[in-house]
């Protein structure tokens, strides 16, 4: 005859710690984790719209200075570097917005003295630059 002996339990003075599994990732548990990114300086239509006003000013206020076609050409490319000087600092410290609105515009404004320059030099056949 055999006796059966109890087997030995576990010690009671021993702290009892569940084992702890990493998955694999074979079988995801949930969604997986996803950054949110966060645009610090969002761009507005506001933003651009001011932007665009205050470039639309500054080159109205240059071009007001040239007295013939020579002249307003050359304000509205000095006025439209100082412009573009600002977008970009804007673009860095300030609202995108804003500057973008600057740039467009600026880009409109060379566009229309570009185009001046271009019908007055098909009209009189002399380049009006210099």
């Amino acid at each position: 005859m055999t006796i059966a002996r109890p087997e030995p339990g576990p010690d009671p003075g021993a702290a009892v710690r569940p084992v702890v599994r990493t998955p694999s990732g074979l079988f995801p548990t949930g969604p997986p984790p996803r950054p949110t990114y966060r645009e610090p300086h969002p761009i507005t239509g506001g933003g651009v719209a001011a932007g665009g006003g205050a470039a639309a000013g500054w080159l109205v206020l240059f071009g007001l200075l040239g007295t013939d076609v020579t002249t307003y050409a050359w304000w509205t490319v000095v006025a439209g570097l100082l412009a573009w000087l600002t977008a970009l600092v804007l673009v860095r410290y300030g609202d995108r917005g804003v500057a973008t609105g600057v740039a467009i515009v600026t880009a409109g404004g060379w566009s229309i003295a570009a185009a001046v320059v271009a019908v007055r030099w098909a009209t009189s056949g002399d380049w009006p630059l210099w």
